[in-house]
């Protein structure tokens, strides 16, 4: 790497780093502000707070990656054009693209790291966010094993195989226990839906109950279950499909398909997973056109507050046609990609005005 490439890249990873951390630290405060309400139910002290701050750092990350690098990308150019040294780059002969391809170097640092993040990190550590939060909130715990979730509630234990994304739940298998713990019943059930509040209806059940020296089978096409389980205390398995990693999208994808359920909402978040981390490149490319307009444009300060605002575009419009898409049945990779594209456009054109002046 050429010294004048290292020099861009020390500012820019600075700068972006600098940025990236005033964000951490504002939504941390943020989250940390929002647990108070939650503070003192069951064990749930400052301790556990400060653990599910930390914990939900890493999908902030993800989140913020591209805006940071936008910034951060500025506020470096910006402040390099201040000193004349974009100018004198220039003058020597460095042409437009050059400066381009360097900045697309230094961004596949933040292209892998985006990526990492949040194919590897984000999901466990929202996944264990929320249960360190429920088993301090509740005494309902629960642990998920390869025979599928169980959970304890009072004096029966649950096992359920599949937590489907509406709260549904197949295969459910309910062991009722009395307070000496002897076993009373064993239920099976198909299916189970949520009716709030508190009750379950039970498809397909199956129920064997043990009387002294007797069992006694009873078979019902329905029945209702009342439990304090409810989908906020299994929701702790499921993480929401844009911080899932391309794997598990990948497979629950493929299971939906085999049981021919609407995959259209986790295709557009898998074909986002794949894309977002790219928009760090195109972000940086966004950055490039407010170095050049240093002798024709305000104080650094409006031009930090216009990449703020571009941010803020850029995730707006990420939300706006990923749900677009899952309304009008577009395909996946139109509604992923349509954002970074336009920006991408809006940056060539930028660029193409600024030359021409």
């Amino acid at each position: 790497m050429k010294v004048y490439q290292r020099y861009l890249a020390r500012e820019i990873y600075s700068a972006v780093t600098l940025v990236l951390v005033a964000f951490l630290m504002l939504f941390s405060f943020f989250d940390f502000i929002n647990e108070l309400q939650s503070l003192g139910k069951g064990s749930y002290q400052l301790r556990y707070m400060a653990y599910f701050v930390l914990l939900t750092l890493p999908g902030h990350i993800y989140e913020l990656a591209p805006i940071a690098v936008l910034i951060g990308t500025l506020y470096a150019l910006t402040m390099l054009a201040r000193h004349s040294e974009i100018t004198v780059l220039r003058a020597s002969g460095l042409s437009t693209s050059a400066i381009l391809s360097s900045l697309a170097k230094v961004g596949l640092a933040f292209i892998l790291l985006t990526f990492i993040v949040g194919d590897f990190i984000a999901p466990p550590a929202e996944r264990a966010a929320k249960q360190l939060r429920l088993e301090a909130m509740s005494r309902v715990v629960g642990q998920e094993f390869r025979s599928g979730l169980w959970v304890k509630d009072d004096l029966s234990f649950i096992n359920v195989r599949t937590v489907l994304p509406d709260s549904r739940l197949e295969g459910v298998r309910i062991y009722e226990f009395d307070k000496n713990q002897v076993l009373r019943s064993i239920s099976e059930a198909r299916e189970g839906e949520y009716l709030p509040p508190g009750k379950w209806r039970l498809k397909d059940v199956s129920q064997t109950v043990f009387e002294k020296d007797r069992a006694r089978v009873n078979r019902l096409p329905e029945a209702v279950w009342q439990s304090a389980i409810n989908p906020e205390i299994l929701s702790v398995l499921l993480v929401l499909p844009e911080r899932m990693s391309v794997a598990s999208l990948y497979r629950y994808i493929r299971h939906l398909k085999d049981n021919q359920v609407n995959t259209q909402r986790y295709e557009i978040a898998m074909w986002k997973k794949l894309i977002y981390p790219l928009a760090a490149l195109v972000m940086m490319v966004l950055a490039l056109p407010f170095a050049y307009l240093q002798d024709r444009m305000g104080a650094v300060s409006v031009k930090v507050f216009a990449g703020i605002m571009l941010g803020i575009t850029f995730h707006m419009l990420n939300g706006l046609f990923s749900n677009l898409g899952a309304i009008n049945s577009w395909p996946p990779y139109f509604s992923a990609i349509t954002p970074s594209a336009l920006f991408l456009m809006a940056a060539g054109g930028m660029l193409w005005w600024v030359e021409r002046r």
